[in-house]
């Protein structure tokens, strides 16, 4: 039981997510296509901006 929950609320492939799309890709293992590199753009500016209302967030609760 405890192993599924383990499984289940692992977080490692979210942050290899964020530091993949964050990098180049100079090996070229993933395709490079118009359409791909947009969508990777678009998740690079929601990942910054739900980190920043993430950090606002924290900040407002700890300073009331």
């Amino acid at each position: 039981m405890f192993q599924k929950l383990k499984h289940f609320l692992s977080v490692g492939p979210v942050f290899a997510y964020f530091i993949r799309v964050f990098r180049k890709d100079t090996e070229g293992k993933y395709p490079h296509s118009f359409n791909l590199k947009m969508m990777h753009g678009i998740n690079k500016i929601s990942i910054i901006m739900f980190l920043t209302c993430i950090i606002v967030m924290v900040t407002r609760c700890a300073t009331r």
